[in-house]
């Protein structure tokens, strides 16, 4: 139905309408309408208006899709959903609000809407659909309030305008690429309640300077933070459980890093190529180290493996030209092959539970422990540490890697050595606990000889159980 405004025609909306002239210029929702058929409006490409009326609760798929006349929108507070595509592409809308009552953003709704330069969604809204706003390239600010859960994967992705995000408590979900390639976003705030940070989520938001986990979060999926060149500071809170393959990968910027107690794994490539990385704390409670976890760190001079690591895999610390010095608190971890391949400044490897062992034999009175020590050649132990020198070996593969490892022969000398006193110790402990038995079974009455009581272990016993150390 056409009606007159003023030398313009109206076009009232029925729902039943079969056919919409693609000319029209004005569009009046007629107020006995509950639903915008699909693609009803869909490539009118010179429609300037639409007039709403309270009533109205749905508004199709693609509904007004390609409408690019249309600046601004205000929908009816009766609307509970907006479909996928609604109104996807209407290139110069800048201005659309969104009133209390809608529940859903569908998958789409909103992409390559390149004039919108604001948007708050209301309470009401439980959960913004796939690509919701993806390519906005002109949203500088995005309202996001208490009540909605689930941000879906690539919602926001290419908002290169957008410069701050605050995630609201009752988001438990954030889908993954939901906020990648926000060139311009610099402040994060995520709130307690998200379980996890899905795949690629944050990836290549390169001005962004600084992120906190919260405590909520057990799960930082792969490539979260991939190629945020400026990413300085990450804080991380107890609750955290794993950290996905690629996590912070080429995070040029990042200084320093230190994992949560609840970690226990660190997948592959987490911190390939964080050039600036210079210090890593990794606290007790990450069992493995996987492939390249480290690789080309190069600022990287220290690094300490917890007692808890059982296992560090191929590549791990691969081209950190700058480590120095390892210390490992378990020397019975699993080094993989080319963990330390083209460190060429590592020169040293630290075994401090070895040296808690080697201080007890001698604090037990086996002194002659430590001119056996010191003929172990290019070992130190006196200054209050154990260290072992590194070996290297060039290969003969296309690549012509540098294999840099600790060295292992050495090492064993010092471990048989420990392990022979320290057997030798317990044999002594064995015998003395023998002979207090022996003395507690005498009756009180009697005059106890003691020394007559006295149980050895008998010499073949003895160095049966010694033999295979030395």
């Amino acid at each position: 139905m056409r009606v007159r405004k003023e030398r313009e025609v109206m076009y009232e909306y029925t729902g039943r309408d079969h056919h919409v002239p693609s000319n029209v210029t004005h569009v009046r929702i007629h107020s006995s309408v509950t639903k915008i058929g699909k693609g009803a409006f869909e490539d009118c490409a010179a429609l300037r208006e639409v007039i709403f009326k309270d009533g109205l609760k749905q508004i199709g798929k693609s509904a007004f899709r390609e409408c690019h006349s249309l600046e601004s929108i205000t929908l009816p507070s009766t609307i509970i959903k907006i479909e996928a595509s609604a109104f996807r592409h209407c290139t110069i809308l800048r201005t659309i609000v969104l009133n209390d009552r809608l529940k859903k953003i569908g998958k789409e709704a909103f992409t390559q809407c390149w004039s919108l330069k604001r948007i708050t969604i209301p309470s009401t809204v439980t959960e913004i659909g796939q690509y919701a706003f993806w390519d906005c390239k002109e949203l500088r600010e995005i309202v996001l309030d208490e009540g909605l859960t689930s941000i879906f994967s690539c919602a926001f992705t290419d908002c290169s305008s957008l410069q701050s995000i605050t995630i609201p408590s009752t988001v438990t979900k954030i889908g993954s690429r939901a906020f990648a390639n926000c060139s311009r976003l610099r402040e994060v705030v995520l709130s307690d309640g998200l379980k996890r940070i899905e795949k690629s989520t944050f990836s290549s938001c390169k001005t962004l300077e600084s992120i906190t986990i919260p405590s909520s979060v057990e799960e930082i999926g792969a490539s979260a933070f991939y190629g945020c060149t400026n990413l300085r500071e990450v804080v991380f809170n107890d609750g955290l459980k794993m950290i996905g393959e690629e996590a912070f990968r080429e995070c040029k910027s990042l200084e320093s890093f230190t994992t949560p107690s609840t970690v226990t794994e660190i997948e592959e490539y987490v911190f390939e190529n964080c050039t600036t990385l210079r210090e890593v704390l990794l606290n007790d409670g990450i069992k493995k180290i996987r492939s390249c976890v480290f690789k080309e760190c190069s600022s990287l001079e220290h690094i300490t493996i917890p007692s808890t690591v059982i296992e560090i895999k191929y590549g791990a610390f691969k081209d950190c030209s700058s480590l120095r010095e390892v210390v490992l608190h378990n020397e019975k971890v699993q080094i993989g092959n080319k963990t330390f391949a083209d460190c060429t400044s590592l020169q040293r490897f630290k075994f401090s539970r070895l040296f808690t062992r080697l201080e007890d034999i001698i604090q037990a009175g086996h002194r002659d422990i430590e001119a056996k020590m010191d003929d172990i050649p290019a070992v130190e132990w006196r200054g209050g540490e154990l260290v072992i020198p590194s070996v290297r070996q060039d290969t003969e593969e296309w690549d012509m890697e540098t294999l840099v490892k600790v060295d292992e022969e050495k090492l064993a000398k010092v471990e048989i050595l420990i392990a022979y006193y320290e057997m030798k110790e317990a044999t002594m402990v064995f015998e003395l606990a023998l002979w207090k038995a022996k003395i507690d079974q005498a009756d009180d009455a009697d005059d106890i000889n003691r020394d007559a009581r006295r149980i050895e272990v008998p010499g073949p016993v003895k160095d049966a159980i010694l033999q295979y150390l030395q």
